[in-house]
């Protein structure tokens, strides 16, 4: 779905998707249910200004039922955030299979990066989420930074298979991977106040500014 750049005012409307009346489902179904519809509340009002009968009622159950799957409202949000960091994994390492196990570590890195924006571009409000950081709860910071810490330890490991980075020093390959993730995500945040900035465009600042120092790491022929 195409991304809302911009945070979202405490006014902002309800999700249109969200059902009038409760439907039977099984158990797994509804858990997903609800935490699309959530992680789409959460990201337009707010972690403090949404409550629990909000979600309730969009959703189409009861309040004590969302208890029963995830104990709180904190507890709820980092199940989305959880929910969001499976996600990225997901599409970050489907990225990196697809270049293939003879692909240049240039084309390796640049499907790395893409795949981040693409899933910032689908998952618009998860993102708005992550960037929440200092508002939400205590309990779910770990688990925002533990998203970057997941793709700093992906990233390092795709790394670490390619033979040109064999004799890199694992200090250096990791202090450049930091690089790498945080500036993914700061260019993200800019695309926010961005608009016109396309997947594209994105990926190729990034690449274009840490790509010349990796491949001053790469043995010379």
């Amino acid at each position: 779905m195409s991304p809302t750049r911009s945070a979202p005012s405490a006014a902002a409307t309800a999700p249109a998707s969200a059902p009038r009346h409760r439907v039977r489902m099984p158990r797994a179904q509804r858990e997903e249910q609800i935490l699309r519809i959530a992680e789409e509340v959460f990201a337009e009002r707010g972690f403090q200004a949404t409550t629990m009968e909000d979600i309730a009622e969009l959703v189409g159950v009861t309040k004590p039922l969302i208890y029963e799957y995830f104990g709180s409202k904190e507890g709820l949000l980092s199940a989305c955030i959880t929910r969001a960091r499976t996600q990225l994994r997901v599409a970050t390492e489907a990225a990196w299979q697809a270049t293939g196990e003879d692909a240049p570590l240039e084309e390796v890195f640049r499907a790395g990066v893409r795949a981040f924006f693409e899933f910032i571009d689908e998952h618009a409000n998860a993102f708005v989420l992550i960037q929440q950081e200092g508002a939400v709860a205590s309990q779910a910071s770990p688990l925002i930074e533990s998203i970057r810490e997941q793709q700093s330890a992906a990233t390092m490991a795709t790394f670490r298979q390619a033979p040109a980075l064999a004799a890199v020093p694992d200090e250096l390959l990791e202090g450049y991977v930091e690089v790498i993730i945080g500036a993914c995500e700061r260019v993200a945040v800019w695309r926010t106040r961005r608009r016109g900035v396309s997947t594209q465009q994105a990926t190729d600042v990034v690449v274009s500014t840490v790509w010349s120092g990796l491949d001053a790491l790469l043995p010379r022929r």
